[in-house]
């Protein structure tokens, strides 16, 4: 169902796909968009338990593509450092592909927790319930199960 990775020798493991992806501050969703035009648009997000939140408000065009079409990959770039005399990047990233459903009740709210404490891990529970409370009515919470994942670096950074 899903291609193999032409140059194997640039794979990285399971393992440090997953390091990328609980590093990562963002990335790119992509999802089938209207008129049959790919809809790629970047998030913050969080792996969590071998899946990947996102969020989002309770309408609009991502909401809208992923009803239409669970079906979904999410990319992230962790390096790229560019080395000019080589004409090249030192890269490192992450494709995941997978199924995207929306969220509803107590586990919407967990979600969200969990998304909060990514990007602020010291801040207070009241701080964060309050936080949470003020914006959770407009708030939606998305989550993708990796079917399929493959990270791939620069052979320049391959150990």
């Amino acid at each position: 169902m899903f291609r193999e990775m032409r140059r194997k020798n640039q794979l990285l493991s399971d393992e440090e796909s997953v390091d990328i992806l609980k590093r990562a501050s963002s990335g790119v969703l992509a999802v089938s968009g209207g008129d049959g035009y790919p809809y790629a648009v970047p998030l913050s997000f969080v792996y969590s338990d071998g899946k990947i939140l996102f969020h989002c408000a309770k309408s609009g065009h991502k909401l809208d593509a992923v009803r239409n079409n669970p079906k979904a990959s999410f990319c992230v770039v962790d390096k790229d450092d560019v080395v000019k005399e080589e004409y090249t990047t030192y890269f490192r990233s992450v494709i995941a592909f997978g199924k995207i459903r929306v969220m509803d009740g107590d586990e919407t709210r967990t979600a969200v927790e969990i998304l909060a404490k990514k990007y602020y891990p010291d801040d207070s529970a009241e701080h964060r319930d309050h936080m949470i409370d003020a914006e959770q009515a407009a708030l939606c919470m998305l989550e993708m199960t990796i079917e399929h994942m493959t990270g791939k670096a620069a052979k320049e950074l391959i150990k």
